[in-house]
């Protein structure tokens, strides 16, 4: 065999092994958090049970909903909200509604009315954001502040922040609290089920999301003793106690991603917190242009990175090579060495070609397996597998993008408003 083939045979049996280790690890990650950590659909387990077996025993529960100009979607969630299962006297709905312009408005009064629940909805405007606050941080705790159905809470009552472009299934709200009472948390958030249309929700957010869960994994985010704080501001679920307990949403009021920052404060005041897969029980279609989709993917992994360059490059290159070089090198080594192995004569291919062959299609398997099951758990069509690579290179990019808007001092723009994020 020439030196140079086998130089290059060496080259891609690194790259497979390395795809192997790291894919294989990823899927004993996999299996051990489908293991230890329950999704909210399986909190339906847990009820009655949970609230004392009667629903006389279920806590209070105000779902505070914050918008602006909203009123392309708001409509979906008011209607999924008042056709949740949760015993009907003790859930109330507040509409926090953020300067809007719109007719957002109109569109919750008309589902409700639709949905014959007017008494159970409260509708709150506000007309001003102080200075220091995002738009969205002052809605919701101006819900909490200005609510009467918020008024009325008890201290192991709940209070639930979710986003206008969200969508419930009916039992949602009550796998939650069950869950919440189960597992006795302070805090409960899930991970929407991202719902899939335009080619970058096929492309590139599996693979963003897959990045988001790599760095903090359910597992640590839900540990007693190593936990590594985290929560998606979709679906955040407090009991009142533990909200007045942290200050509110005020200690956040300037951070354009809130409910990463609200969870490390909740953290830091020794609450339980439960972070959870929504597993159909919550669906949210995040962005819905590409730019939108871009700056608001730079945002969430500015701020998950600590506002850190050094660690957004480090991940924005791990993701570009584990997720589409090195798989792509492996297959290269599998069709290379298959061919290299198949028509050598006999006694002249040694073991070189064979190993890497037999090495670059267990480094594939696991990949492929790793990949697959990203998809499953995301609810994403399987279609989607066959893209991931392009996708994982995508937002390597996005990340590395990112990287360099922070370390040039580029503004972030996020609601409308620029945020000047220095790079620590």
């Amino acid at each position: 065999m020439p030196p140079l083939t086998t130089i290059a045979l060496v080259l891609l049996t690194l790259c497979s092994l390395v795809t192997a280790v790291y894919w294989g690890a990823m899927l004993v990650h996999f299996a051990l958090t489908s293991r230890q950590i329950p999704t909210a659909r399986d909190g339906l387990r847990h009820w009655p049970a949970a609230i004392g077996g009667s629903d006389r025993g279920a806590p209070r529960v105000c779902i505070i909903v914050p918008a602006h100009n909203e009123e392309a979607v708001i409509g979906n969630l008011a209607a999924s909200l008042a056709a949740q299962d949760y015993p009907r006297d003790r859930l109330h709905l507040v509409f926090a509604l953020d300067r809007c312009t719109d007719g957002t408005r109109g569109v919750i009064e008309q589902a409700m009315a639709a949905a014959g629940d007017v008494d159970r909805a409260e509708i709150i405007e506000v007309t001003h954001c102080p200075e220091g606050w995002t738009g969205k941080v002052h809605a919701m705790w101006s819900a909490v502040r200005g609510s009467r159905h918020v008024a009325a809470l008890g201290p192991s009552d709940v209070l639930l922040f979710a986003d206008a472009d969200t969508t419930f299934d009916p039992a949602c709200t009550r796998a939650a609290v069950a869950l919440m009472r189960e597992r006795r948390l302070d805090m409960l958030s899930l991970l929407s089920t991202q719902r899939v249309g335009s080619w970058f929700e096929w492309v590139v957010q599996p693979a963003a999301c897959l990045e988001l869960v790599r760095q903090y994994p359910l597992r640590r985010a839900n540990s007693e003793t190593r936990r590594r704080p985290f929560a998606n501001g979709q679906f955040i679920m407090f009991t009142r106690e533990a909200y007045e307990r942290i200050g509110g949403h005020e200690p956040v009021k300037d951070e354009p991603l809130e409910d990463v920052h609200i969870s490390r404060l909740a953290h830091a005041k020794g609450l339980r917190l439960g972070l959870f897969l929504a597993d159909g029980m919550m669906f949210c279609r995040m962005y819905r242009d590409w730019p939108s989709f871009e700056r608001g993917w730079k945002r969430i992994f500015i701020e998950c990175a600590n506002r850190k360059v050094s660690r957004l490059k480090k991940v924005g290159w791990r993701l570009r090579l584990l997720g589409a070089a090195l798989p792509a090198a492996a297959a290269v080594g599998a069709v290379w060495a298959g061919v290299l192995w198949a028509g050598a004569a006999p006694g002249e291919s040694g073991l070189l070609a064979p190993i890497v062959c037999i090495l670059s299609l267990v480094a594939l398997a696991a990949y492929g397996a790793g990949v697959v099951l990203t998809c499953r758990a995301s609810r994403t069509p399987l279609a989607a597998a066959a893209v991931f690579p392009a996708g994982a290179w995508l937002a390597g990019s996005l990340i590395l993008k990112a990287a360099a808007d922070l370390a040039s001092g580029k503004p972030m723009l996020w609601g409308g408003r620029e945020y000047h994020r220095a790079r620590r």
